[in-house]
């Protein structure tokens, strides 16, 4: 069987190192963007099977922006996006985010710091 492969844009480099590590250690063919811009282009290459997305890079907002342009891609529509962002403890929200179809088009929100076996388990539960 096919290693699934996994995109994380995220432009935290020790942390990305960290996710990748874990998920090759997993079985999983990792590989990383560092922004936005770079993480379209390298989803609209490589099709992944997932992927893992932070909100604040190179602009407070730039995930959200990042996931309805690829909810928007018919070819990347379909592939799940976690959100995993330390947004709220940044900015000091009152509020969470919730998936939603329009604005927030990802199957799960995640708040970093993320314990492994949440991540691994929102993976798995996602790839179906």
């Amino acid at each position: 069987m096919a290693k699934k492969k996994v995109l994380i844009i995220d432009d935290d480099v020790e942390y990305v190192e960290a996710i990748v590590n874990l998920l090759d250690a997993k079985g999983y063919d990792a590989t990383s963007a560092s922004n936005g811009k770079d993480g379209i282009q390298k989803a609209k290459a490589e099709k992944p099977d997932i992927i893992l997305l932070d909100v604040m890079m190179t602009s407070k907002s730039e995930g959200f922006d990042v996931a309805r342009e690829l909810h928007g891609d018919k070819t990347l529509r379909a592939t799940p996006i976690i959100m995993i962002t330390g947004v709220r403890k940044e900015m000091n929200l009152p509020f969470g985010f919730e998936p939603d179809g329009d604005w927030l088009p990802v199957k799960a929100v995640l708040e970093k710091p993320v314990k492994p076996e949440v991540l691994l388990k929102t993976i798995q539960d996602n790839l179906g």
